[in-house]
Parts: structure tokens; sequence; C-alpha cells
């Protein structure tokens, strides 16, 4: 074989060589990207607050929010520590909200957590409009007027929750509508494992 036929042999299999090992990579994210979607909850997506004290962000109250004529409060993240708090995001002009909204009254019903409203980037009478035709289940619900509160904890859309423990820091986060079963299978076994933590 010439010089030049083993050149052109060479240069051949370095082009193959630059095209296959980017292929075989992607290949093998995908693979595990699938394996990710199919092995687990999509509503269970990593925070890196996970274990970090929750945001110290107070929030104003809703505006003209009122609980048997007197203010609902807004977001005080001193509340946070010795109580176990759920950390609901939410809005009037989110469909997925309306969904959940009847399931949010049963968990306010459980007196050893405290439910906590963040209104995100909602008109105010909308809000209290959402709260008039479900029921208000927030002990306080502060108004995120222009999101930054939800940039702080770190929120990917509405609506999100997160169990927030005695202690301070955010032990879950739930992405997207609390529905029945994962309330059963992933958010009512981290309020008890919280709970459980302060006592």
């Amino acid at each position: 074989m010439s010089e030049a036929a083993t050149q052109q042999t060479r240069s051949v299999g370095r082009r193959r060589i630059v095209v296959l090992v980017p292929l075989a990579l992607f290949l093998a994210l995908a693979v595990v990207f699938l394996i990710g979607l199919r092995s687990g909850d999509p509503s269970i997506i990593p925070s890196a607050l996970i274990g970090h004290s929750a945001p110290q962000i107070d929030l104003p109250p809703l505006a003209g929010l009122e609980r048997d004529g007197t203010p609902v409060p807004g977001l005080d993240a001193a509340s946070f520590k010795g109580n176990v708090s759920l950390v609901n995001v939410w809005a009037s002009w989110c469909v997925p909200c309306h969904d959940e909204a009847p399931l949010l009254l049963q968990v306010a019903k459980d007196p050893r957590v405290r439910l906590v409203g963040i209104n995100y980037k909602d008109d105010p009478d909308n809000a209290r409009r959402f709260l008039g035709r479900y029921g208000d289940p927030f002990v306080a619900a502060g108004a995120d007027l222009n999101g930054r509160a939800a940039i702080e904890w770190g929120v990917y859309g509405v609506p999100e929750t997160f169990v927030v423990g005695r202690d301070g820091r955010i032990a879950f986060k739930l992405v997207g509508p609390i529905t029945p079963d994962n309330y059963a299978s992933a958010l009512l076994p981290r309020i008890e494992k919280a709970l459980a933590a302060g006592s």
C-alpha cells in the first residue's frame, strides 16, 4: 500500500472517530435521561435549597384579604422557626392551581401544619375572588407582585409546594399541583418526617 493510500485510510478513520464519539456520548445521555424520566415522579424535582434555610423574605399581605373581619397576614420568614409549614406558590391565572385548591382546604385542616401561601404575580382582586370561590386555606398569604420572592425560593412555575421544618429549613419541594396520589406518596411522608424531627 502506498504512503498516500495509508494517509488517506488514517484520515478516514480519524473522521469516523470525530463523528462517532459525540454520537455515542449523545446516545448515552439520552439513555440516562429516559431512565430518569421513567424511574420517578416528574413532580419531584431536586432543589438546591433542600436542607438550606427558607429564604429570609417577608411579603406584604394580599391586599384586602380578610378572615372573620381580620386581615390575613403576609409572609413573615421568622414564623417558620418552631413550626412545620407548607408553603404553596399559587396564582388565580394558574389552571392547575384551581385543580389543587379543594385539596389544599383538606390539608389546612391538619392542625400540626401551617399552610402559607405565596401569591405569584397576580392581580389582588383576582386572587381574592379565587380564594372566595374555593375557600382560603392559608394562615398567611404574601403577595409576590414582581416575582422576586419566587426566584429566591427557586420556583420553576406555579403551583409549587415546599415543606419547611421546625428548624426553618426546606425539607422537600413538590412541583405542580398537589393531587391525592402525590399527597399520599410524597408530600405527607415528608410532612410526617418533618414533624417527627422536631419532636
